[in-house]
């Protein structure tokens, strides 16, 4: 169980100065925020304004966020489509935006995962070149579109990326004022652009004629710029900022600091950051890269933070990082700490928390807890208070394997949490099994590379020797930036995972400059410039590119969120190879994640075959599908417009899936 203790926090927001923060974390030492110290007043003084309560789930249809409400449900409470007549979707209107690249001429690959933002009467868009799309929600047909001009290089990235478009008004808005409705979107070079959402116009008010510089304050290990590919979490009048990086590229990286900018002027209100001051400076990252959660009437929002540089070797922070590979709650009125769980300790395996945690309010054994639930890389889904971070199912520390002694400075953590409930979405206390079939046709060579990695379970930690360590699983994650989603009515949450086999090598640099032969899309060889160590990250394949472990390759999980108990799990999608789609039993991986609706209703894409789907919510069992024309690797958005309800996807593709990219949105609806 973790502890409360006090810790040192300094906020920039005027007249807060500094506070004293409570932290829930495993080990006794300072979580650190920043900024200039100012004049402290007494709270007590000070009258909170009364307000009406914020709902977790919204009265209204909701779609106006990356995962569609700030609790990240990614839940609809429209029905008009449901179990009944899901079958007769038909696609309704299409747009094809002509912003994508396949590598081979002068741009490099696009990989597309905006979720459609319905607000304002209008489906807003962000696309990989960096535009904003305004469209009629009923016919596609364009209203307006803003280009940043920005320039199309992959300064941080393998590829041109991007996830939309954020999207704020004004309680009081002012009749005939521009931009008391605005849109946001950033770029790979750190712009953040804030335009009218009625017309387009850069929002003259806001920083620079409309445009925040977020690189300057990129002042530690100016390595990179902070890439804006996320687009902000906004909570009330506040836009909270994380930004991307190139991981495995450096030892000493940017450090990860999230902002608070105020949504009007975008001026900086306070700054977050996982790293103490000393760690800063010697390692990088912890940054936040994904989408935020957050819980309006309890005033706070949800980080997930990603593990320190370099990715896969750690002798440079021997000490605890205690926010790093956590959960951590901030106040969102001055960014300080009001608790924090870590998932792993002294993370040397990139498991980055990757996702939004969903909020939700449950029962279990009769009692009513403010939860939400996170998932992982590691396939584990961790279930807390949301109010406390206290365990809501037991979460045990647990030994774990610790180095073959092949890493030199090299200390390994003895334990690590893992979760009682939700069982975990994959079994890794074993090497997964060999598929004979891959290891028949490519003549052992599945078996051959199975015998030389090494693997004591779960947390065995990266090595020099053979071909490295068996990772299950490892980057590719057990679950991605999708997240979870979830159905209030029923208490059910839903989940897609990926079952991938990946393996890790480190290697000290004579060897690493002799055997680099380049990298791909999160794979292949990345140098951890300045660490003794280079790496090399691959998926377990054999020659003809089959996947030497055993199908499912991808699955699709329901739990009961009263008792944590799975309800049901199937294969979802299909696996796709030289232009053959496998048997649908195989599954596939996955990138994106599902929406559910009232309608008892599971929709996604997410898979290597290109299609999206629906299923039901209470069975499981496929219920609609249609083709698009690349892998839909964003979360669908759901609607209601003029009476009509709407699913949306886009299916831009992503390369770590296969070597598909596309520029459409496909929207769907039922006959007229």
């Amino acid at each position: 169980m973790p502890t409360l203790l006090p810790t040192p926090f300094k906020s920039i927001t005027p007249g807060l100065g500094a506070v004293t923060a409570l932290a829930i974390c495993f080990t006794p030492l300072p979580l650190l925020a920043q900024d200039q110290p100012s004049e402290q007043e007494n709270p007590e003084q000070e009258e909170a304004p009364s307000r009406a309560p914020i709902p977790l789930v919204p009265g209204e249809p909701t779609w106006n966020s990356f995962h569609g409400q700030l609790n990240a449900q990614k839940y609809s409470p429209l029905d008009q489509i449901n179990t009944d007549n899901v079958g007769e979707l038909e696609k309704v209107w299409e747009v094809h935006t002509g912003d994508v690249a396949d590598g081979s001429g002068e741009l490099p690959a696009t990989v597309w995962s905006a979720t459609p933002v319905f607000a304002n009467d209008t489906l807003y868009i962000g696309t990989p070149f960096y535009r904003i799309l305004a469209l009629d929600p009923g016919s596609g047909e364009e209203k307006w579109s803003f280009d940043t001009q920005s320039s199309l290089e992959a300064l941080t990235q393998p590829a041109l990326k991007n996830r939309g478009v954020a999207y704020w008004e004004a309680d009081d808005p002012v009749a005939g004022e521009p931009c008391q409705k605005i849109i946001y979107m950033g770029t790979m070079d750190a712009q953040l652009f804030a335009v009218d959402a009625d017309s387009g116009e850069q929002c003259a008010d806001f920083a620079d004629n409309g445009v925040l510089d977020v690189n300057q304050w990129n002042d530690t290990n100016d390595r990179w710029p902070l890439s804006l590919l996320q687009p902000p979490t906004v909570v009330g009048d506040h836009l909270v900022l994380g930004w991307a990086g190139m991981d495995w590229a450096y030892e000493q990286a940017p450090p990860g600091t999230v902002y608070s900018i105020n949504a009007r002027t975008g001026e900086r209100e306070w700054t977050f950051q996982a790293l103490s001051d000393e760690m800063r400076d010697q390692s990088g990252t912890a940054n936040v890269w994904t989408h935020m959660s957050a819980d309006e009437e309890r005033g706070l929002v949800y980080l997930p933070v990603s593990s320190p540089s370099p990715n896969y070797w750690g002798g440079n922070r021997t000490e605890e990082v205690p926010l790093g590979t956590s959960t951590t709650a901030l106040d969102i009125e001055t960014g300080e700490v009001v608790w924090s769980r870590q998932w792993v300790h002294h993370d040397i395996w990139d498991y980055d928390i990757n996702a939004a945690p969903t909020l939700m309010d449950i029962t279990v054994d009769g009692e009513e807890i403010p939860a939400l639930i996170q998932a992982t890389k590691m396939g584990f889904l961790f279930v807390v208070n949301r109010e406390t971070g206290e365990d809501v199912w037991p979460i045990e520390e647990r030994p774990v394997p610790s180095g073959d002694g092949s890493v030199e400075g090299e200390v390994y953590a003895p334990t690590q949490p893992f979760p009682t409930k939700p069982e975990p979405l994959l079994d890794q206390s074993e090497k997964p099994n060999v598929w004979a079939l891959a290891d028949a046709v490519s003549f052992g060579e599945c078996s051959a590379l199975w015998d030389d990695l090494h693997y004591e379970g779960m947390y065995t930690p990266p090595t020099t020797q053979g071909e490295g360590t068996l990772g299950f699983p490892i980057s590719a994650g057990g679950v991605q930036w999708g997240g979870v989603a979830f159905d209030p009515e029923s208490q059910t949450a839903i989940v897609n995972t990926s079952h991938i086999v990946q393996y890790i090598k480190l290697y000290n640099r004579e060897d690493y400059d002799k055997a680099d032969s380049g990298s791909g899309n999160e794979s292949g060889f990345a140098p951890q410039e300045g660490a003794p160590y280079g790496m090399r990250l691959e998926v377990a394949l054999n020659r003809l590119g089959m996947p030497c472990w055993e199908p499912p390759f991808g699955e699709l999980v329901a739990l009961d969120m009263t008792s944590g108990d799975i309800k049901w799990r199937r294969p979802v999608g299909a696996s796709q190879q030289y232009g053959f789609f496998m048997p649908e039993s195989w599954g596939s991986p996955t990138i994106g994640g599902p929406a559910v609706t009232a309608g008892n209703i599971i929709f996604i894409g997410a898979s290597m075959d290109a299609k999206v789907r629906a299923y039901s919510l209470e069975t499981g069992e496929e219920l609609w599908s249609d083709q698009t024309e690349a892998p839909s690797v964003s979360n669908p958005a759901v609607y209601e417009y003029n009476g009509r309800q709407y699913v949306a996807f886009v299916s831009g593709g992503n390369t770590i899936l296969k070597d598909q990219v596309g520029d459409q949105i496909a929207v769907y609806a039922l006959p007229e």
